[in-house]
């Protein structure tokens, strides 16, 4: 994939790195699955699609809630290792390879829309426009991110600084406090339903963190395998210093947006 406004118009390919994703990006905390499911997300019956749903994170963590699941992603390797995750957990989750923008669902066929860490991958307009369309009336599009606070956490921090020595054109980084602005895609589509911004710190053990740091956009997505495995073995390094496991900040972001009248 190259998007002009990502990491300069280089090719990124989450694909390479599924087999990692799988093993270390299910790193949401389970506050987040509560309070989405306190909004409405994730009732009894409910039909939920999932766009750029990578390894199925969220409706493999959402599937005790009862709702029916549809995971769709891009990348044909980013599926294959959703559904393998899937079959283990005997979950019955439908997954589809299909864009965003063209996903090829009925009118009207979906209760809830989510998209986890994505919506920034996706041609804003067209992808509204079809959520809008898949969703049944009045049905409500959630549009959740997580980010990491370098200018809080010395660790993150030294982290990002490592990232663009190897990777200079990525432009996933210095996430700041959030500030939320009504969004022109959802002007005519969407009425916003609920904003719900926090600040957590998550645990992870430092071969949990080096995974996720691996299967970034900046790193695994985009190196080679020699310039992964010399930052891994740089990064290695410079964590010795720091006790296991490690405490990072975080501020998640859940926007819920309903659709309006036809």
């Amino acid at each position: 994939m190259k998007l002009n406004y990502i990491d300069d118009g280089n090719e990124f390919d989450f694909g390479k790195v599924s087999d990692e994703y799988s093993k270390y990006r299910d790193i949401y905390p389970k506050s987040m699955y509560e309070k989405l499911i306190s909004f409405g997300i994730g009732r009894q019956g409910q039909n939920i699609l999932d766009l750029g749903s990578g390894t199925a994170v969220l409706p493999i963590n959402l599937y005790h809630t009862g709702a029916n699941f549809t995971a769709t992603d891009i990348s044909e390797n980013q599926i294959a290792y959703g559904q393998k995750l899937a079959e283990q957990k005997n979950m019955n989750i439908h997954f589809k390879v299909c864009s965003a923008e063209n996903t090829g669902f009925n009118d009207g066929q979906f209760d809830v829309v989510t998209a986890v860490q994505c919506f920034h991958y996706f041609d804003a307009e067209k992808t509204a426009a079809e959520i809008r369309r898949v969703l049944k009336p009045e049905g409500v599009f959630c549009k959740i991110f997580m980010d990491w606070l370098p200018f809080e956490d010395e660790i993150i921090h030294e982290m990002e600084s490592l990232v663009l020595k190897y990777n200079p054109h990525w432009s996933g980084g210095g996430f700041e406090q959030f500030r939320y602005q009504y969004p022109s895609w959802a002007e005519q589509r969407f009425e916003i339903e609920t904003i719900h911004s926090y600040r957590a710190t998550l645990s992870f053990t430092k071969e949990a963190w080096l995974g996720r740091v691996r299967s970034c956009r900046g790193v695994g997505a985009s190196l080679s395998e020699k310039e992964v495995s010399q930052f891994e073995e740089e990064y290695r390094t410079m964590l010795k210093k720091y006790d296991d496991p490690l405490q990072l900040r975080h501020q998640i972001h859940i926007e819920i947006y309903r659709s309006t009248k036809r």
